[in-house]
């Protein structure tokens, strides 16, 4: 009893074991599914990535040559977290790729063959990986602009994607030697 005459309730050893069970069986169903989820961590060799960038790269630089853009575009994530650092800044989601790009892509656009070249992959498995190498534009054997290039990319449902993008260019040689 307190002071003014009532019992406490709760405070008794039956009260707090009741309250125990039931904060435990709240949380039973949580300490399952964390205990049952996993993710699968494979051998960097197995996750075929070294292979699917050169791929990538390849079908990409083939899209750009044949002026499809959307060939060009179907590397990248369809998300609005997909990023592209450029010249422009900072650029977000596809639809925002698209638009940089797509001058380059309109009928009639002057648009120099690109390649790539000196293609470096690290994984970071199990799910996603760095890409470094650079880009070149080139009308035939004249490179006409370059630049050094970071991707990131990540396992997704539909396959590997670009998440982020940033495309640097080589700065412009100096006029007169200068």
């Amino acid at each position: 009893m307190t002071g003014s005459g009532r019992r406490r309730r709760g405070r008794g050893g039956a009260g707090r074991k009741a309250r125990a069970w039931t904060a435990a069986l709240a949380i039973a169903p949580l300490v399952v599914g964390v205990a049952a989820c996993r993710i699968e961590v494979e051998p960097d060799e197995e996750l075929g990535l070294e292979p699917f960038v050169n791929r990538m790269l390849e079908e990409s630089a083939a899209a750009w040559n044949r002026g499809d853009l959307e060939g060009y575009l179907s590397d990248y994530a369809d998300a609005p977290s997909t990023t592209y650092v450029g010249r422009r800044g900072l650029v977000t989601g596809l639809e925002g790729i698209r638009a940089v790009y797509a001058p380059a892509f309109a009928p009639g656009a002057a648009r120099d063959s690109l390649r790539f070249e000196d293609v470096r992959v690290r994984s970071l498995p199990p799910l996603a990986g760095i890409v470094t190498a650079r880009w070149i534009l080139h009308d035939g054997d004249e490179i006409t602009a370059s630049g050094p290039l970071t991707l990131v990319v990540r396992r997704l449902g539909s396959g590997w994607k670009v998440i982020h993008d940033h495309s640097s260019s080589d700065p412009a040689a100096p006029v007169d030697g200068g």
